[in-house]
């Protein structure tokens, strides 16, 4: 079963919400939309779902043309950042409420619901109604009101972003095994790199209503097709720098070279925008080889036990993630390590080239 966009487009008045886009999705693993707010990622569900339709282009699933087959004869299950739960019913009828559609015998309803409950830590309030639950836990019902039913196809939209940090890290690890046995596409979105990367599966990077690459989660990150996907693939913000390659080296700026490292010595002679992600630059040599940049701190922060510092060194502002404690103050000097040999190179129109 699979779930296809095939020249898909999007306007609204004279703006381009969805450019032209062509991607194939299947089942069995999960299909991630990863990108800033305003991407176009919920738009994309959207479109998927049925609740919008396309300006042009087919929206394909399991080898028929549903462009225009309305969401309601379509079994889709979909839950917003935003949770929608049905404000007259407590906890435990909105989890059972499309069991109930589906006429499922009240022996399942009852089964599946305890479950839901039980994962998503419900148990306790399926007596309450949704004015009684904190944000947190409204969107646990929401969720679970999605995940009960066998839908064919399962959208997520930044599902876990009102979720507390231990509850959300807890259900990254548990959702992809809920449906390894399901025989369903999901679609999940996010803004968040690390989420994607914890996630698997497959990631499509969306910028400005265009999917730039879609592909294995793990390819996606490690070999970013142009600069803009590793934009979009990294939080926080790539390092980026404008370089020329001279003679196997790389200026960077008059303090600042290195040699090449393996198959970047095979690049021409000439000028290419650098990309280094921020947890290869550390105040601390790691023994790999490595380029020395010095900077003045700008921001210094400490989270549990990693250290993100902010630094600017001529016109370039850069950031460093290392795990460990780091202390500096804003306006230190600060000797950074540049692993090198981490570094992606993107020829002047963005293009990865090493």
């Amino acid at each position: 079963m699979s779930l296809e966009l095939r020249n898909i487009t999007k306007r609204v008045g004279a703006q381009t919400h969805i450019h032209d886009t062509s991607v194939q999705l299947a089942e069995g693993d999960f299909n991630i939309l990863l990108g800033t707010t305003l991407a176009g990622k919920t738009t994309l569900m959207q479109l998927m779902a049925g609740l919008e339709q396309p300006t042009s282009g087919e929206v394909w699933f399991a080898g028929k043309n549903v462009t225009r087959v309305a969401v309601q004869r379509r079994n889709v299950a979909m839950v917003y950042q935003q949770f929608i739960n049905y404000p007259n019913f407590t906890v435990f009828e909105n989890i059972a409420s499309p069991l109930r559609v589906a006429r499922v015998h009240q022996t399942e309803i009852d089964a599946r619901v305890e479950r839901m409950a039980e994962l998503l830590r419900l148990t306790p309030l399926l007596q309450r109604r949704p004015a009684e639950l904190s944000g947190g836990q409204q969107q646990r019902t929401a969720l679970a009101r999605a995940l009960v039913r066998d839908a064919d196809l399962v959208l997520l939209d930044e599902p876990l972003a009102n979720l507390d940090f231990k509850l959300r890290e807890e259900l990254r690890d548990e959702l992809p095994k809920l449906f390894a046995e399901r025989h369903c596409i999901i679609v999940f979105a996010t803004t968040d790199p690390v989420e994607a990367l914890l996630l698997g599966g497959h990631t499509a990077a969306l910028h400005q209503g265009r999917i730039t690459q879609f592909g294995p989660t793990s390819e996606v990150y490690r070999r970013p097709a142009d600069l803009v996907t590793a934009q979009v693939f990294s939080n926080p913000p790539i390092n980026t720098a404008s370089v020329i390659k001279v003679s196997g080296s790389i200026v960077l700026s008059d303090t600042v070279r290195w040699s090449m490292q393996g198959h970047q010595q095979q690049l021409p002679d000439g000028p290419y925008t650098v990309g280094i992600r921020p947890h290869h630059v550390s105040p601390v040599a790691h023994g790999h080889a490595g380029a020395e940049i010095e900077g003045r701190v700008v921001v210094a922060e400490i989270s549990g036990s990693e250290s993100t510092i902010h630094f600017s060194h001529g016109s370039l502002n850069w950031v460093s993630q290392s795990h460990g404690v780091h202390l500096s103050q804003v306006g230190d000097s600060v000797r950074f390590h540049v692993d090198v040999g981490r570094c992606l190179f993107f020829d002047l129109d963005g293009r990865l080239v090493a």
